[in-house]
């Protein structure tokens, strides 16, 4: 079964920058994009497929065709026929809004699908880039409610400065903002519920502040205080660095210069590759043949057993 990359899906932002596009390689008048989603299968934001038999169908329509194939065995019982992860490029120009997710329960009980947990992955930021991840300091509901009404919630969440190749993962419940000069790859749940806290009194395009979700989002707050939030990993060259395994993805980062086969012959799982830096051509166990490189991502089906990457290419893989 062959590769598969998908079109670009080009998200422009009140916050969004200038780094996406030429990242992408893409030739497009669009500006202040803060996101592509690389592969989605988000209702009304479902990625097209770019290359083979399947171009042009949506994501969720290839896994109602192909089922288990694509995306495995257990996969397919749990999800059915919605993919259920969600990869972006995201480009902080300005900080983003300070932000919580809820979890599955709470989720529910809202009327949504599921809840989220994602991670990000640094790429090559401003130097001066930073970011908000979980608080720094004990506080109570009811000083939550405070801070957020006089403007000082900000005080209360931990501040990273950050560079290419730091990693965070984001369980549900962990409030967090992506701040200015920020350039990332983030991997969620398939999920696009997100309860905003607190957005710097700013106004959109017709002159509205955006819409916040301080109550519920009081509901969903995980107030445990930790030391770090910070993935911490030892780089390492041509094997595979575990950064993330949770029950919602599993994903390692990998930075070959030398020709490196990837075993996939016991994962009852889809395999998605996000190019970092660099690149290579891969070669699958059927002898399909495709080229990646940074900037681009490919969804390798389930049934897919080896993958043999030729290059000097530095990228990430995830799977469910």
């Amino acid at each position: 079964m062959e590769l598969i990359k998908f079109n670009a899906l080009l998200k422009s932002t009140l916050w969004g920058g200038e780094k996406i596009v030429p990242f992408k390689h893409l030739s497009t008048e669009q500006h202040n994009v803060g996101e592509n989603w690389e592969i989605s299968g988000v209702p009304d934001n479902e990625t097209v497929v770019a290359n083979g038999v399947y171009v042009g169908k949506k994501l969720n329509d290839i896994v109602a065709i192909l089922k288990e194939k694509l995306v495995g065995k257990d996969n397919y019982e749990r999800f059915g026929n919605e993919f259920p992860l969600l990869v972006k490029f995201i480009d902080a120009r300005q900080a983003l809004s300070i932000q919580v997710h809820p979890t599955d329960e709470i989720a529910k009980r809202h009327g949504k699908e599921r809840g989220k947990t994602e991670m990000w992955y640094l790429l090559d930021s401003d130097k001066d880039a930073s970011l908000l991840c979980g608080l720094k300091k004990q506080i109570t509901p009811s000083q939550y409610a405070e801070m957020v009404a006089n403007d000082t919630i900000v005080d209360a969440i931990a501040r990273y400065n950050v560079k290419e190749g730091d990693c965070f993962f984001i369980p549900a419940g962990r409030i967090h903002a992506i701040g200015p000069g920020s350039f990332l790859v983030e991997i969620q749940q398939t999920s696009d519920v997100t309860y905003r806290i607190y957005d710097y009194k700013r106004i959109d395009k017709h002159g509205n502040y955006r819409e916040l979700h301080t109550k519920q989002a009081a509901e969903c707050i995980d107030y445990n205080v930790s030391s770090s939030y910070r993935i911490e990993y030892t780089p390492a060259k041509n094997q595979g660095v575990s950064l993330v395994q949770c029950p919602y993805f599993c994903t390692a980062v990998y930075d070959l210069n030398e020709p490196m086969t990837l075993d996939y012959s016991e994962l009852d799982s889809f395999v998605v590759l996000i190019g970092l830096k660099g690149e290579a051509k891969i070669t699958d166990n059927e002898g399909n043949i495709i080229s990646f490189q940074a900037g681009e991502s490919i969804l390798v089906p389930a049934t897919t057993k080896t993958l043999k990457v030729e290059g000097t290419i530095k990228f990430l893989v995830t799977y469910v």
